[in-house]
C-alpha cells in the first residue's frame, strides 16, 4: 500500500476546488491537518472575530471530510513538531498544501519544505502574483496595469469538484477538541451580532447564490450603504471556503461583461497578495519613504480621539454608523470602510496603523494583505495610493451615497430623525440627546492636515 501523505490546511478552508486534496486523493489515503499556531504569525496573529469564524469554519469542514471517510487532525502549538509527529506516527513522507502569500506563511512553508516532501499548489488566488508581470518581467506596484496583465491570463483553471469519497490512515492519532481553544467569546460574548454569518463551504456557496441575482447591479449598489448591494464573500474568501475561480466562472457565467466590476473587485484581493510579496512587512512599514517620519498625533488627546473612533462617537453620523456596524457585525461596509478610514488619518490626523490593527481585531475579513494595502491607499503611503491631500468629506459623503437608511439603521440616537438632517444633525439645528458633537469640524481638521500633507 503506499504511503499516506497529509494535508496541511491554513487559510484553505475547503475540499471543492482545493487542489491540495485533489492531489493527495489521487495518491491515497490522506489525513487533514490544521495547526493552530498563534506564534509563528507573530503581532499578526488571529483577532477575536477571525477566531469566531475560524472555529465555526472548522466545525464545517470536520463534518465534510468525515462525511466522505477522511480524517482532520487539530492541534495546537508548534505547526513543524506537530507535523513531525502526526507525519511519523501514519508514515507519511510528502505534504499537500496551498500556497500563501503571508510573510509568515511563506518562512513556515520554506521551514517544512526542508523536512519534508512538501508539494504546494495554487488556489488561494485567481493567478500565482509573481506570474503577473511586466514586459520586461518585473512586478506591478499599481493596480490598474495589473489588472490588465491579470486578465490576459484569465480565464483561470476551471473549478473542480470535491472528491466524492477520501481514504485515511487507520492509524489513531490525538486531535484537540475545538472547544478547547476557546476561539468564542465567553465573558462577554460580544458575538451576538454574528448570528447572519454561516462560515463554511456551505455558507460561502449559499452566500454567493444570494448576491448573483444582484450581480448586474453591483457597479451602482456597492457604493449605497442603505443598499444590500455587496456580496459578503470577503469573510469565505480569507478563509478559503470558496476558490476565486468558482467565483470567476459562476460571475461570468451569470452577467458576462457586466460581471467585469465585481470581478476587478476579486482582482484587487490579487494585486494585495502581490504587493505583500514585494514587501513583506506592508502591514507595519509605509510603501512610500516620505511618511517614515510624518508628523501623526499622539498623547492623550489623540488616544481619546481614537477611542470615539472606535466606538462610533466622533459626532459624524456615516463613520459612527460603520463603525458600530463593525463592532456589531464584525462587517463594514465597503464605501464606508474608506470614510472611516480616511476620518481616522486625515480628521484625526492618527497613524493608519492603529486603524489598520483595530480592523484586524474586529473584521471577520481581516486579511493581512488586503488590509494593508487598503489602509496606505487611504493613508497616501501606498505604491497605488490616493495623494494624502485629497481629504474625504463625510458631510458630502452621506448623502451623496444615500447612507440615510443606514445611519439609521445603526445609530438610534438619531433615527428618528427625518430627511436629509440625518447627515448631520447639529448644523441643521437639532439636538439629539444622546448624540454627540463632532469632536473636530471638517474644515478645522482640513486645515490642519493639509500642512502635514505639504511637508511631505
Amino acid at each position: 500500500m503506499k504511503a499516506p501523505s497529509l494535508v496541511w490546511f491554513r487559510q484553505d478552508l475547503r475540499i471543492a476546488d482545493q487542489a491540495a486534496v485533489a492531489e493527495a486523493t489521487q495518491e491515497g489515503p490522506w489525513l487533514g491537518v490544521y495547526v493552530l499556531d498563534d506564534a509563528v504569525a507573530g503581532h499578526w496573529c488571529m483577532g477575536g472575530a477571525q477566531r469566531w469564524w475560524l472555529h465555526h469554519s472548522l466545525t464545517a469542514l470536520q463534518e465534510k471530510i468525515a462525511e466522505r471517510g477522511g480524517k482532520l487532525i487539530l492541534r495546537s502549538g508548534d505547526t513543524l513538531d506537530h507535523l513531525r509527529d502526526i507525519a511519523e506516527a501514519v508514515g507519511a513522507r510528502r505534504i499537500h498544501g496551498l500556497r500563501h502569500y503571508e510573510p509568515w506563511w511563506k518562512d513556515l512553508e520554506a521551514r517544512v519544505g526542508k523536512t519534508f516532501d512538501l508539494t504546494l499548489h495554487d488556489g488561494t488566488r485567481l493567478a500565482p502574483p509573481e506570474g503577473v508581470l511586466t514586459g520586461s518581467r518585473g512586478r506591478y506596484r499599481i493596480f490598474t496595469p495589473f489588472w490588465r496583465a491579470l486578465k490576459e491570463q484569465m480565464p483561470p483553471p476551471k473549478p473542480s469538484a470535491a472528491p466524492a469519497k477520501f481514504e485515511a490512515p487507520t492509524a489513531s492519532l490525538r486531535s484537540e477538541p475545538l472547544k478547547a481553544w476557546k476561539l468564542l467569546p465567553t465573558e462577554p460574548d460580544w458575538s451576538g451580532g454574528f448570528s447572519g454569518w454561516t462560515p463554511g463551504e456551505e455558507g460561502a456557496r449559499k452566500a454567493l447564490d444570494h448576491f448573483l441575482p444582484r450581480l448586474d447591479r453591483y457597479d451602482h449598489d456597492r457604493d449605497m450603504p442603505s443598499v444590500d448591494g455587496v456580496s459578503r464573500l470577503s469573510p469565505h474568501l480569507h478563509f478559503g471556503e470558496i476558490s476565486p475561480a468558482t467565483l470567476w466562472f459562476k460571475a461570468a457565467a451569470r452577467s458576462r461583461a457586466n460581471a467585469e466590476p465585481w470581478l476587478r473587485q476579486i482582482a484587487w484581493r490579487d494585486f494585495c497578495a502581490n504587493i505583500i510579496d514585494i514587501q513583506p512587512n506592508y502591514g507595519d512599514a509605509p510603501g512610500r519613504d516620505a511618511f517614515g517620519d510624518f508628523p501623526w498625533r499622539t498623547g492623550a488627546a489623540a488616544d481619546k480621539d481614537f477611542h470615539a473612533w472606535t466606538r462610533g462617537r466622533t459626532g459624524y453620523p456615516i463613520v459612527d454608523a460603520g463603525m458600530r456596524e463593525l463592532w456589531a457585525t464584525g462587517f463594514m461596509h465597503n464605501r464606508v470602510r474608506m470614510i472611516a478610514a480616511s476620518f481616522l488619518i486625515k480628521h484625526l490626523l492618527i497613524d493608519w496603523r492603529r486603524g489598520e490593527r483595530w480592523f484586524w481585531d474586529t473584521l471577520l475579513d481581516a486579511d493581512y494583505g488586503s488590509n494593508a494595502v487598503n489602509w496606505q491607499w487611504v493613508a497616501g503611503s501606498g505604491f497605488d495610493s490616493n495623494p494624502f491631500g485629497r481629504i474625504m468629506a463625510p458631510l458630502v459623503q452621506s448623502p451623496k451615497f444615500d447612507a440615510g437608511g443606514y445611519i439609521r439603521t445603526w445609530v438610534p440616537e438619531i433615527a428618528m430623525i427625518k430627511g436629509d438632517a440625518v447627515h448631520d444633525p447639529y448644523e441643521a439645528g437639532l439636538s439629539p440627546p444622546g448624540y454627540p458633537r463632532q469632536i473636530i469640524g471638517h474644515k478645522e481638521a482640513r486645515a490642519r492636515a493639509l500642512p502635514a500633507a505639504q511637508s511631505r
